[in-house]
């Protein structure tokens, strides 16, 4: 339940289409359901645009399941990241809807409302090796379910700079460029030196014994003598991904207002 979907209610009460009875029936259950093991933020898309993501490390397939039970009739686009195959199984079996990413590690329920929508804006995902792909797949899965075009490029590292020379002018199309990288994680200033979008810098832990599981590459990034560079944490594609959504909205919604 999104800002435009309280805009529609109040031109409806507004316009004599629906009775102020009505409306407040439709929003009553806004702010959350308490679940007992968990919290549902019904209103985390109203206060930020996009719904609440569940976050499956460490929840039972069970509580998984309830979870999607509960957010499944609300009309959007539900997400959960570093899902398992059992978290899958449990979910599908109550919301057999549901789709598994299995490299990105996430489940996601897809909204037709959201399908048909205009995409926010062009996301580029780059990974330095293959042994990144898991990572850069989180963000590629979430930066589309959250309304992005999204292309990937991925092995593409400065081990080999001519592979990532040879994608440049694809690369240079998007809005926003997420780059993921293990080892010494240089490939994000690369990046950050040829393009005119914000990077977001991915560190994943991916790297022999002096990387300590992705710190390296974690100081590397936030050391970048790049401009343009911002850095999330080790491994964080579903973050890096919800920021670059977050930017192209409001482009996006910058441009409306301009434009009308």
């Amino acid at each position: 339940m999104d800002g435009e979907y309280i805009r529609e209610i109040l031109r409806r009460v507004s316009g004599g289409r629906m009775s102020v009875d009505d409306a407040w029936k439709e929003l009553k259950d806004l702010p959350y359901k308490d679940l007992g093991f968990a919290n549902i933020d019904h209103h985390r898309a109203i206060r930020t645009g996009f719904p609440e993501v569940v976050f499956g490390q460490g929840k039972t397939p069970e509580q998984m399941r309830d979870i999607f039970c509960e957010l499944i009739g609300r009309g959007r686009t539900i997400l959960a990241t570093r899902a398992t195959d059992a978290h899958f199984q449990k979910v599908s079996q109550a919301v057999p809807e549901a789709v598994y990413y299995e490299t990105a590690r996430i489940i996601a329920v897809i909204s037709p409302e959201e399908e048909t929508r205009e995409p926010l804006g062009k996301v580029c995902v780059i990974s330095a090796g293959t042994a990144d792909i898991p990572v850069a797949e989180e963000a590629a899965v979430t930066a589309e379910l959250l309304g992005n075009q999204v292309s990937r490029f991925y092995d593409i590292g400065v081990a080999g700079i001519h592979r990532l020379f040879d994608k440049l002018d694809q690369i240079r199309e998007a809005d926003v460029v997420i780059a993921a990288a293990g080892m010494e994680g240089a490939l994000a200033s690369v990046i950050g030196g040829l393009v005119d979008a914000p990077v977001i810098a991915v560190p994943t832990s991916i790297g022999y014994g002096a990387n300590l599981n992705g710190l390296s590459a974690l100081l590397s990034m936030l050391n970048s003598c790049a401009n343009g560079v911002s850095v999330v944490n080790i491994d964080n594609g579903f973050g890096a991904a919800y920021t670059a959504a977050l930017i192209n909205r409001r482009t996006r919604d910058r441009i409306r207002q301009i434009t009308g």
